[in-house]
């Protein structure tokens, strides 16, 4: 895992950021700040979906922040303001931009796994690791200003392909959780 080879190459944060997310301006000096403040928590930035008729070109790429929308369904604080998540925001979760000192890696991996690899194909793993936070009691900061940008791209969800995987993932999480994770996707 990415985690881990980071961790092992001496990193002291690492910063996880989905492959279809680009980093805000300052994305990697909120997480440090963040971090450095309360190396024990977890720290998620706001993620704003990029329309279709925002495309990210290398001439584009500084217009990044005008764009900024962060998507309603979580806590968007303001710039530089860390907020606790509380009890009912750990579902919240989101893999596409998150960040963590590799001691608290560390310590996930081996209190329980870091993220499961029970989950196969898409959707599950991040409201399961999210799940896995609140249960061992380990802290999660929305951290402002560390905005995250993803790119647009017909939904994921959708696809054929995904279905089965979803409802399989889904019948995971509820039997480890008892509830049901990607309920609009069911």
């Amino acid at each position: 895992m990415a985690g881990d080879y980071a961790a092992d190459a001496g990193a002291e944060v690492i910063v996880f950021l989905d492959a279809d997310c680009l980093p805000g301006p300052r994305l990697i000096d909120r997480y440090t700040a963040a971090l450095a403040e309360r190396p024990d928590a977890v720290a998620c930035g706001p993620v704003t979906y990029l329309r279709e008729d925002q495309p990210v070109t290398a001439e584009t790429l500084d217009a990044l922040t005008g764009y900024r929308n962060p998507h309603p369904g979580r806590p968007a604080p303001a710039d530089g303001v860390m907020q606790a998540a509380a009890e009912d925001e750990y579902q919240l979760f989101w893999s596409l931009s998150f960040a963590l000192t590799a001691r608290l890696w560390r310590d996930c991996r081996e209190a329980f796994g870091g993220f499961s690899e029970d989950y196969r194909g898409y959707g599950g793993e991040d409201t399961d690791f999210g799940m896995q936070l609140r249960a061992h009691r380990i802290p999660m900061l929305w951290t402002g200003g560390a905005d995250a940008f993803h790119q647009w791209h017909p939904p994921s969800h959708a696809a054929a392909g995904n279905r089965e995987a979803i409802r399989a993932n889904a019948a995971l999480f509820h039997s480890r959780w008892g509830y049901w994770p990607m309920q609009d996707w069911l």
